[in-house]
């Protein structure tokens, strides 16, 4: 469903090799575990810090029919460290795919929803509590058919908000959602707002909570046949309860983009990568502690890609595979300080 796929190359187009195993920009600093893990490369697998282990879940990438058969996996993939990863379940239950809303909650790893891929729209919800066994919790979600959505865990529920259908993949009208709702079960949906003052969008990949909020940072929507033309965003909003909505900037100095990741880190904020209608796939970072004044970490060592799988997780911040489709780990600590 991606339309723009980088090789596992540096910028200059030359193989990544063991050269830069670290760096260290504006007080952080980045390490490779790995650059090339046990799992194939993917774009839009599921991250989750769970029970003190990453987990990657499913996944898609086009090219390898031999992991990928039917475009997406359902694979599940742990680690403790990075560096080895281990095969958990080589074909879960839910069907194989990507960019679904994907969260921690109550105890569990959920699945929520999925993607157009198979000329259909999953509009499930599945949860796990040791990423072999899953359990089917919702095979019709009221908010359904829809993909590319916002998913967070908050206030003790599980929320879900934006996305679209893509009638080019799968029959369904042509919709961009502005809406919110949420769950405490992944059965019970309640849709807490119709549409929210911001403008119909997803393609945001992980979740913000943060100070008590949460918060939608960029996104857009996917083209469509009656909506040709992408929409790209790059405001900053937050709510305490999904009802009302503040608007922290209209314009933040990072680029706007889709399909970028978002985590919280380190008391901040983080926009990772993605993708922008100027440049393709990026590799710019920034954070920010109160979501209006942003800074840019600089001299980022890893190749450009959109939609990669990022976790928090061991004093961390991980950026793993993406949409440059090369299985490499990268972990992101602050630098310790030094003595006078």
């Amino acid at each position: 469903m991606d339309s723009v796929v980088e090789g596992a190359m540096g910028d200059n187009g030359a193989a990544h090799s063991a050269a830069v195993p670290s760096r260290e920009s504006g007080g952080y600093r980045w390490d490779c575990l790995t650059y090339l893990a046990a799992f194939a490369g993917r774009d839009g697998a599921g991250a989750l810090a769970f029970n003190d282990r990453m987990w990657l879940l499913g996944g898609w990438n086009p090219f390898d029919k031999e992991h990928f058969p039917r475009t997406c996996n359902s694979e599940v993939w742990s680690s403790s460290d990075g560096a080895r990863w281990t095969l958990e379940n080589v074909q879960a239950p839910w069907e194989g795919r990507h960019t679904a809303g994907y969260v921690v909650h109550d105890g569990r790893m959920w699945i929520v929803g999925g993607d157009p891929i198979q000329g259909h729209y999953q509009n499930d919800v599945w949860s796990s509590a040791d990423g072999v066994h899953w359990d089917l919790v919702n095979g019709n979600v009221p908010w359904g058919p829809r993909v590319l959505h916002y998913t967070l865990a908050f206030d003790g529920k599980i929320w879900l908000m934006g996305g679209q259908t893509l009638p080019q993949f799968a029959p369904a009208p042509e919709a961009f959602h502005g809406d919110v709702w949420n769950s405490a079960d992944g059965v019970t949906w309640d849709r807490v707002a119709e549409q929210a003052p911001w403008s119909p969008r997803g393609m945001i990949g992980g979740s913000v909570v943060f100070q008590g909020r949460m918060w939608i940072l960029g996104g857009g929507t996917y083209d469509t046949p009656g909506r040709p033309s992408r929409d790209v965003r790059n405001d900053v909003w937050s709510s305490a309860d999904g009802v009302n909505w503040d608007r922290h900037l209209e314009s933040a100095p990072w680029a706007p983009r889709q399909y970028h990741d978002v985590a919280v880190f380190d008391g901040r904020m983080w926009v990772l990568e993605g993708y922008s209608r100027a440049e393709g796939n990026r590799r710019d970072v920034w954070f920010s502690s109160d979501g209006v004044n942003w800074h840019e970490l600089p001299d980022t060592p890893w190749a450009s890609r959109h939609a990669a799988s990022v976790f928090v997780h061991a004093g961390g911040l991980w950026v793993v595979a993406g949409n440059n489709m090369f299985p490499d780990v990268w972990k992101l600590t602050r630098c310790k300080k030094q003595n006078a």
